[in-house]
């Protein structure tokens, strides 16, 4: 017998995996220059120059042995020092090395946490729209995925939020700069959600905590984001270098587990033994600077003002590498396949828990951001969008 949850699981890519796959195919047919595909967060920029400096020093002055040999099971603790030092002189002084996991990326993170975190029955809240693979990381640790609907901004709704957390909550994920909008939660949203759920604790006896996913923590433009620790005591943070450091390839992340939380040493026992049922044990070892965001910022700007000049409705994100926007159809599956016929790869948001919107990847070269403007200009006129 083989489970057939995860059989299901691996028949069927998320939809981002789906169009990416497409457009793979679509770009062997005829040829890549000719196909604008913004479905996949893959970073363009390419990772500091001191990465690979660092990689050539390690190479050259390190025993082979030495250099590829496991680490501690929680990760180098020259790393998780670094780590520490660096977010202590940053953000506060929340940071413990001795409360850092290493990890193989933002993934591992967030299915050690979520297993450390729960159990069986308890219920992890996610603010609406949200990464899809939430969904599987939480159902795999068997607990109820609940979700919050976010404003029209993209704020939390405070009486909404309210009404989500319940008794049998154990978790809130917290994704900000947010995958798939771009926006940053204001400092309001975290002081009212920070207040809702210290207030729940209280009325429930218990302990709930904030899952921070921050990939995209760097990756702001014009908008501070707010540290979650510095709000919250009950946090644990998830983090990964593939996006600040454009490195997706090296699967590098960390757990944190905030130094102000109650019964900080037993969460961080419960991600070690979470991390070692999972076997992800002596992760990688490598930490460098952020990669030049200004390429980013630069393709939003060019992109954004074009497609409003164009008619379409797109939400100016903060921080990140996404544009949400308006489907001008009701379904936006059906408008994804519209783009198709003009070779434009569009993610549509039904995965990311509504309705209504595509997701538009620009992490991409600003000649195909630029290249791309005539087909979404042609796309705009089949819809007649600057007559409306």
């Amino acid at each position: 017998m083989i489970n057939q949850k995860m059989k299901s699981l691996g028949e069927k890519r998320s939809c981002i995996r789906e169009i990416f796959e497409y457009g793979k195919t679509r770009k062997a047919e005829i040829g890549a220059e000719n196909v604008f595909d913004f479905s996949l967060g893959n970073p363009s920029v390419p990772a500091p120059d001191i990465v690979n400096e660092t990689l050539k020093k390690l190479i050259d002055n390190t025993p082979a042995a030495s250099l590829h040999a496991y680490t501690s099971a929680q990760g180098d603790f020259s790393v998780r020092t670094a780590i520490a030092d660096y977010m202590n002189k940053t953000y506060g002084d929340f940071a413990s090395a001795d409360l850092i996991y290493m990890t193989c990326g933002a993934a591992a993170s967030l299915t050690i946490s979520l297993t450390a975190l729960t159990d069986a029955g308890d219920e992890v809240v996610v603010l609406t729209p949200f990464f899809p693979e939430y969904r599987v990381f939480v159902e795999k640790c068997g607990a109820n995925l609940v979700e919050v609907v976010l404003d029209e901004e993209f704020q939390i709704d405070r009486k909404a939020f309210e009404n989500a957390i319940t008794n049998k909550t154990s978790v809130v994920i917290i994704n900000s700069p947010n995958n798939p909008t771009g926006t940053i939660l204001s400092e309001d949203s975290v002081r009212v959600i920070s207040d809702v759920l210290r207030n729940k604790q209280k009325e429930f006896n218990k302990s709930i905590y904030i899952l921070s996913d921050e990939p995209y923590r760097e990756l702001s433009y014009e908008k501070a984001v707010p540290y979650i620790p510095a709000y919250y005591d009950n946090t644990v943070i998830s983090y990964s270098f593939s996006k600040s450091l454009s490195l997706p390839g090296e699967r590098i992340g960390y757990i944190l587990v905030s130094s102000k939380a109650v019964n900080k040493t037993d969460v961080y026992s419960a991600v070690m033994g979470a991390g070692r049922a999972l076997g992800f044990v002596c992760a990688p070892s490598l930490l460098g600077e952020t990669a030049d965001i200004g390429v980013y910022k630069e393709n939003r700007d060019i992109l954004y003002n074009a497609l409003r000049d164009y008619g379409f409705e797109p939400i100016r994100p903060d921080g990140a590498f996404y544009i949400f926007m308006k489907s001008p159809t009701e379904y936006a599956n059906e408008f994804c396949e519209k783009a198709k016929e003009f070779e434009i790869l569009l993610v549509p948001s039904d995965d990311f828990g509504c309705t209504g919107y595509v997701r538009i990847s620009y992490c991409v070269s600003k000649d195909q951001v630029i290249n791309s403007l005539p087909a979404f200009k042609r796309l705009a006129d089949f819809y007649k969008l600057t007559e409306r």
